[in-house]
C-alpha cells in the first residue's frame, strides 16, 4: 500500500497518540494503517508499508485482535492471512472504551471499595482519608453506572446525543 501525505500523517500521529495512551507505537500505527486501507492487508504488506520488523507486526496484530478492533480475513486465491480494521468509528471506540474500563477502571473501583472499607474501620485518624476515598469511590461508581447505561444505547443515539451539545447543556441548566 502506498501512503499518501494524509495517510502517512495520520498513521504517524496515531502512533504518537498511542504511546500517550499507553499503547505501543507500532500497534497504534498498524491499527491506523488497517483503518485507512481500502482492502485487507497481509502481514508482509503491513511490515513493508510501515518499514517495521515482521515479528513486530505479528505481535501487534495479535494484540489488536485481542482488543477486537481488527479481524483476520481470507482473500480468495491467497493463502496468507489478511487483516482489516473495524470501519465503524463508533463501534471501534466503544470496544476500546470497554477494554479500557475492564483493564483500568474496574480494578481501580474495586481497590477504592477496599480502601473505603479499610479507612472506615480506621477510626478518627482515617476520617479525612475515608471521606476523600469515599468521594472518589462514589464518583467512579456513578461514572461506571452512567457508562453502562450509555453503552446500551445504539451508536446512532449516542451520536445524536453528542450533536445536541449546547442544547443538552441548556436543558440541564448549565451556563
Amino acid at each position: 500500500m502506498t501512503l499518501t501525505p494524509a495517510t502517512q500523517k495520520l498513521i504517524l500521529h496515531w502512533g504518537e497518540m498511542g504511546t500517550r495512551w499507553g499503547i505501543n507505537r507500532t500497534v497504534a500505527q498498524i491499527h491506523a494503517l488497517l483503518y485507512l486501507a481500502p482492502d485487507p492487508l497481509d502481514a508482509e504488506e503491513i511490515a513493508e508499508t510501515l518499514a517495521v520488523a515482521r515479528s513486530n507486526v505479528s505481535n501487534s496484530l495479535r494484540e489488536l485482535q485481542g482488543w477486537g478492533v481488527i479481524r483476520r480475513v481470507h482473500v480468495l486465491g491467497d493463502r496468507k492471512d489478511h487483516f482489516e480494521s473495524l470501519k465503524d468509528v463508533w463501534e471501534m471506540f466503544a470496544i476500546i472504551l470497554d477494554e479500557r474500563k475492564q483493564r483500568e477502571i474496574d480494578p481501580t473501583l474495586e481497590m477504592l471499595r477496599e480502601c473505603a472499607d479499610l479507612a472506615a474501620r480506621g477510626g478518627k485518624e482515617e476520617a479525612y482519608a475515608a471521606e476523600r476515598i469515599g468521594a472518589m469511590r462514589d464518583f467512579f461508581e456513578s461514572m461506571t453506572t452512567w457508562y453502562s447505561q450509555m453503552r446500551r444505547l445504539p451508536a446512532g443515539a449516542i451520536a445524536k446525543l453528542f450533536r445536541m451539545g449546547d442544547k443538552m447543556r441548556r436543558m440541564l441548566g448549565g451556563k
